[in-house]
């Protein structure tokens, strides 16, 4: 990408890309519930509004058929749709081929958030095609749980000079480019990523490619370990994609449901493996509940995956005598969750 504004978090980035673009009140913009709340917040600063669109259950990535039927839906009702945000969750990149097809039909900007993909890639006939090189305008996040992290920051990438431009200024308080300092002729924030942080980002450059080996090591010795059992179920890696997971999450079966998921992160926890729900449904925490009217039923997909899934313990220094041990106390406690059921309690 030609352009790349730093700013001070990825959800920073975020507000920038859908400001930058001219999404303003009453403006539409197509996303997803199964994400970091953040990526449907930075729709809502702008007062435009974010409409959900379920997921794919195998990628867990934004189901481009609903999206289109959506499109179409709202138009009939002349609604006002601006731009597609679509996630690469956890590593996995959505199908960024066909989003390109309806962005361009229906005169969309596409808004692509890799902040939890950075490394990712995926092959086509010409050539790989990088996570966040796809939108108009993408993000990434370097939060301390991202493959690169500055402490705290994030940054938006684009090809577009109007939209780096824009971002530029109105990450610095709205400041005129090539005028003397104080002069603003926008509204503007305080998104500066500091040089501290840049610093700590530029030698994390250079860990780069022994990080994402190390992240996928551990990810696939999880994956082939969990396989032997078979108790849980594992992230999907589709063909021709190269993952760079930015976090580990199993779910359980179709069996279980969000009270056996609780259950399971109490055992887990008495084991001494910590872990935690990932993602909540964006739909159904309170404040968009209050705000939009959701209910459960709204986005079976999303529920389903958010009811059953948890993050295990995924960092660089895991050792496959950890990864071992990890995975044998899940199954341990799975097939504990599963004698307490069969006995009706959970």
């Amino acid at each position: 990408m030609r352009y790349a504004i730093a700013t001070n978090s990825g959800t920073s980035a975020l507000h920038l890309a859908v400001r930058a673009l001219g999404i303003g009140e009453g403006d539409i913009v197509i996303t997803t519930p199964m994400s970091f709340i953040a990526s449907s917040n930075a729709i809502l600063f702008e007062r435009a509004v974010p409409v959900f669109v379920d997921i794919e259950p195998h990628t867990l990535t934004i189901d481009t058929r609903l999206v289109e039927k959506r499109i179409r839906a709202l138009r009939r009702k002349g609604k006002r749709v601006k731009a597609i945000l679509a996630i690469d969750l956890f590593g996995n990149m959505a199908n960024w081929r066909r989003l390109r097809e309806i962005a361009r039909t229906y005169k969309l900007a596409l808004i692509e958030d890799s902040c939890e993909a950075l490394g990712s890639y995926y092959r086509s006939r010409r050539g790989e095609k990088m996570a966040g090189s796809l939108g108009d305008v993408a993000v990434f996040g370097f939060y301390p749980n991202k493959t690169l992290t500055t402490g705290e920051g994030g940054m938006l990438v684009t090809n577009d000079k109007k939209i780096a431009e824009n971002a530029r200024s109105m990450r610095n308080q709205g400041i005129v480019k090539g005028k003397a300092w104080g002069e603003y002729d926008k509204l503007g924030y305080n998104y500066h990523l500091a040089d501290i942080n840049c610093a700590l980002g530029l030698s994390q450059l250079k860990r780069m490619p022994s990080i994402i080996k190390k992240r996928r090591f551990i990810a696939s010795e999880y994956t082939r370990m969990f396989a032997k059992r078979g108790l849980v179920r594992t992230p999907v890696i589709q063909n021709n994609f190269f993952v760079n997971p930015f976090v580990y999450v199993i779910h359980l079966p179709r069996k279980y449901d969000i009270r056996h998921r609780d259950r399971l992160l109490k055992l887990l926890e008495k084991s001494g493996i910590k872990a935690r729900p990932y993602f909540p449904a964006i739909h159904l925490t309170a404040f968009y509940k209050r705000e939009f009217g959701y209910k459960r039923g709204d986005f079976p997909v999303t529920e389903f995956f958010a009811d059953r899934a948890l993050a295990i313990p995924f960092y660089h220094s895991l050792s496959r005598a950890d990864i071992a041990n990890i995975v044998k106390s899940v199954n341990f406690c799975v097939q504990k969750l599963a004698s307490l059921s069969t006995g009706g309690r959970v």
